[in-house]
């Protein structure tokens, strides 16, 4: 069968063994592309959370056994979030100036154990710590106050670099911010501190288990869409993108990942800065209950969504399925290696 003036073309000689589908693979998983995050409390006892399946609170203790394990399979960072004690949250947020506080105690344990053997990402955000759930702080009407957050979080993040944290992550979406943090840590003399900004960081219904792990969900007065972007915009991600590369991001985030596939691919094709994307909770636990309840193969549609991620454009992917992904990799490379002849 020929088509037209060309010979017998068959693009289905280069799929037909799996030796071959390696070979002429674009895009490839390894376990430098994933970031695992961590949820960490004050409990001896890890306990589940319910609305992320297979993800748990864990103890500092646990939390440094767990990024050893990730170390040994090659994943090149960790990023930590803090359940914090209701009795230690105020409208302002002030536990996250603490330098004893449950997330700088975590990093220096880990640092303690591990040094500079893997990456520790921190969030520089108050929704942790705040009573009514919002990442900065509010006035009487309820209303976000931005520069006042923003004086806040250059605190937050010069605390949590200098407990020993390579990387911090606003995640607030405060204008101003990322210009504001790198001059605090400069003047704090933490000029290698990197700043892994959350530029496009989207109003999503699918953060409703992230808050479930840490505590927010149930405080949350409102929502958060007169600072976080709106799902309707593009072009405005390009300019919250350009704002944080001028203010001296080092890389950035878009979040969520999967339905904002869009974004990923345009913020990587017109900046030359790391983009990252965030497989969200949302995002996780849709694929774990399908899974769950036998309507999909979950590793294989886990692999599936986080080589899209990629091949939209992410250099790194943030996603609570990073060590099992990493596990599942490894496995595979030894299955490979294991022939003879």
């Amino acid at each position: 069968m020929t088509y037209g003036k060309f010979p017998d073309v068959r693009l289905r000689r280069n799929r037909r063994h799996a030796w071959t589908r390696r070979m002429v693979a674009e895009t490839e998983i390894t376990t430098a592309d994933l970031i695992q995050p961590l949820f960490v409390h004050e409990k001896a006892e890890a306990d589940e959370i319910k609305s992320m399946p297979g993800v748990k609170r864990y103890s500092i203790a646990q939390i440094v056994l767990i990024a050893t394990r990730c170390r040994d399979l090659g994943i090149p960072a960790i990023a930590l979030f803090p359940v914090v004690d209701p009795k230690l949250k105020d409208e302002d947020g002030r536990e996250a100036l603490n330098p004893k506080n449950l997330i700088c105690r975590t990093i220096k344990a880990i640092k303690k154990q591990l040094g500079d053997s893997i990456g520790i990402i921190a969030d520089v955000a108050l929704d942790p710590y705040t009573t009514h759930g919002h990442d900065g702080v509010i006035n009487d009407s309820g209303k976000v106050l931005n520069d006042k957050t923003v004086e806040i979080l250059c605190k937050q993040a010069v605390i949590l670099a200098e407990a020993g944290a390579d990387i911090v992550a606003p995640s607030d979406m405060m204008d101003g911010r990322v210009g504001a943090i790198r001059k605090a840590l400069d003047k704090s003399g933490k000029y290698n501190c990197q700043i892994l900004s959350y530029a496009a960081k989207y109003a999503s219904s699918l953060y409703g288990p992230f808050r479930d792990a840490i505590g927010s969900a149930k405080a949350l007065k409102g929502d958060k869409g007169t600072y976080q972007m709106d799902p309707r915009n593009t072009d405005e991600a390009l300019r919250e993108v350009a704002l944080d590369i001028e203010e001296g991001a080092d890389m950035i985030i878009v979040k969520p990942g999967m339905l904002y596939m869009d974004i990923i691919r345009r913020v990587s094709k017109n900046f030359p800065i790391h983009v990252f994307a965030y497989q969200v909770s949302g995002e996780y636990a849709m694929i774990k209950a399908a899974a769950e309840r036998g309507w999909l193969d979950y590793h294989q549609t886990m692999m599936e969504s986080l080589i899209a991620l990629k091949r939209a454009g992410a250099i790194g992917i943030f996603t609570y399925a990073a060590l099992e992904t990493a596990e599942i990799i490894k496995k595979q490379r030894v299955d490979e290696c294991s022939f003879s002849g």
